[in-house]
């Protein structure tokens, strides 16, 4: 290794920060935007307010369809060659899309946005399956997952400043700046971790014959598309956020901070995780996780037909949620990767690309129902989180709260 380059154990502090600010990116790229939606929709005359969530959808369909093509070429070529060139594309698209003279271009360069951005995620996520494996794994994925969390939580809040004080094109220049900074973090510092051993030739029999490994796992499957499905309920949240937050409760300016807020949340559950999987194994964590969030999404989902929720009891109702889902997708995705190991790249692009298409086609067809009124989306998140038990109940043939299998 060269001396330039750090040592995910001896350096295990800055390896966390910098795999999780290239996951930042993804955030970034998605929560920054929020305060301008109806900016961009003003200045480039989209018919429907609800048709400004495409601003976002289009960005995850690029960014789950990339992750298939991603995955065996950081099987092939490493971890490193294929971020570096997807960090290039993301932020030359970013720059592209601040300047787009219409909204149907500025959709092509986001979908090529999210195209380069794919890299992020297969790589944040290998380079930890590559260094790291069991409960240590999922540690050191939820720690990642509680600094990746300060960017929805101060995203927002810097979209909303840019957007009162100059052009809305400013987000995407911000987009470029952070960009730029972790390609150049990463070429210097970020070590190659692939063995030689387990580089697989990119031919399409050995493709093909990753893929297969991975869909006949079904645990990995079950694990692995789980995450999926509760993120289309949370995709269809963030792209109506602007309206739920503004449009119902009237927040205006104040959007970002209860936003911001929820993400806080979300971050100090995942940081509990960390501390707690060790102690208590990843299938009573986010089996339990799991079924709390079903009834919490139930119990909101009743209210919201009988009458309009109260902004605070609304807060805290789905906020409770949101705790829940810090203790899920972290151990959903370290138990779908578990058992594969040898072909960690496919995999993570599989689950990332399945999770990321199917949550943005999800939340694009819920969000798409917004009528004014919290109960399409909180309708999305219910019947989301009813199909993921169905999915562990699958995966651990009807068995929850195992802990003999969590490796140690």
């Amino acid at each position: 290794m060269p001396a330039s380059k750090l040592d995910p154990h001896k350096n295990r502090w800055e390896f966390i920060a910098l795999a999780a600010s290239i996951m930042a990116l993804n955030a970034m790229a998605i929560d920054i935007m929020l305060p301008a939606f109806p900016e961009i929709g003003e200045a480039l005359r989209v018919e429907s307010e609800n048709h400004t969530q495409f601003v976002l959808i289009s960005y995850l369909l690029g960014f789950g369809v990339g992750q298939i093509v991603v995955g065996p070429l950081c099987d092939r070529f490493g971890r490193r060659i294929p971020l570096l060139w997807g960090l290039v594309i993301y932020s030359l698209a970013a720059l592209a899309a601040g300047f787009a003279p219409t909204f149907e271009t500025m959709i092509a360069l986001r979908v090529l946005q999210g195209l380069g951005a794919a890299s992020t995620r297969i790589v944040a996520t290998s380079v930890v399956r590559d260094t790291y494996s069991g409960r240590a794994m999922a540690e050191i994925m939820s720690l990642i997952f509680v600094i990746f969390m300060a960017v929805p939580v101060l995203a927002p809040s810097i979209g909303q400043l840019i957007v009162l004080f100059a052009p809305w094109q400013f987000i995407f220049i911000g987009m470029v700046a952070m960009g730029v900074g972790v390609l150049l973090w990463a070429y210097y510092r970020l070590p190659e971790t692939l063995a030689p051993e387990n580089q697989r030739p990119l031919q399409l029999k050995t493709v093909t014959d990753g893929f297969v490994i991975v869909f006949s796992n079904r645990q990995a499957m079950m694990y692995g598309m789980a995450p999926g499905i509760l993120t289309g309920g949370l995709f269809a949240f963030v792209s109506s956020s602007q309206q739920i937050f503004d449009g119902i409760y009237g927040l205006g300016v104040l959007f970002p901070f209860a936003f911001g807020s929820v993400a806080l949340l979300m971050s100090a559950s995942s940081f509990m995780n960390a501390r707690l999987v060790g102690r208590f194994g990843m299938r009573p964590l986010s089996h339990g996780a799991l079924l709390v969030f079903t009834a919490v999404s139930i119990i909101l989902y009743s209210w919201s037909l009988m009458a309009v929720v109260p902004f605070w009891w609304f807060m805290v109702l789905f906020a409770s949620m949101m705790v829940c889902f810090g203790f899920i997708g972290n151990n959903f995705n370290s138990m779908a990767m578990e058992p594969l190991g040898n072909v960690a790249g496919t995999a993570s692009s599989v689950f990332g690309s399945v999770q990321t298409v199917g949550g943005a086609l999800i939340g694009a067809l819920v969000g798409q129902q917004f009528d004014g009124t919290i109960s399409p989306i909180i309708f999305g998140y219910m019947a989301c989180a009813i199909v993921g038990i169905i999915m562990v109940a699958v995966a651990e043939d009807g068995r929850f709260f195992k802990t003999q299998h969590d490796p140690v």
